[in-house]
């Protein structure tokens, strides 16, 4: 079975705890994460000032689809897993991905997420609706993951990656 990947879209201002903890989390699973710089490959400032080198550009990531809706619209389509933290999932209403599925937000997203309408709002800190999977904020970073995880390569591997990292349950 070949390995699962992802890409991690890091734009600056981004929450690190919300980058760093997916990717590490990703790749302890045996996951291929690329991390690509929304504009290029320079170092990206994060929002508390943590300075994080993509491992590419956006565009060298997806040379079929540079743009983010783009990447979007071509995983909605092939049936791919959309995963969005804190503001992020504001992103799939700006491109209308996964209109009428439960989602939720960082409490301060929510306003702008409900607009419209187009998703039914949860306060669970990690929410899956079929392919759409979203998460709250930097609090709940290692929750979001380990459900990227199981996602991806099953409850298993989850639970084996989970162990060493000493979470309270």
């Amino acid at each position: 079975m070949a390995s699962k990947r992802a890409l991690v879209i890091l734009a600056k201002g981004a929450e690190e705890m919300e980058t760093v903890i997916p990717v590490d989390v990703m790749r302890r699973a045996g996951i291929k994460v690329t991390i690509a710089g929304l504009s290029g490959t320079d170092p990206v400032q994060c929002s508390r000032d943590v300075v994080i080198c993509p491992d590419a550009s956006l565009e060298d990531a997806k040379k079929e689809s540079p743009a983010v809706k783009e990447i979007l619209k071509e995983q909605e389509k092939r049936k791919g897993l959309i995963a969005a933290i804190c503001a992020g999932p504001t992103a799939l209403l700006a491109h209308e991905i996964g209109f009428g599925s439960k989602v939720t937000t960082h409490p301060l997203a929510k306003d702008k997420m409900m607009k419209g309408s187009h998703y039914s709002y949860s306060e669970n800190r990690v929410e899956r609706d079929g392919l759409i999977l979203t998460s709250r904020g930097p609090g709940t970073s290692f929750e979001f993951a380990l459900a990227i995880v199981e996602a991806l390569n099953g409850k298993d591997v989850a639970d084996q990656v989970k162990a060493p990292l000493v979470l309270k349950d």
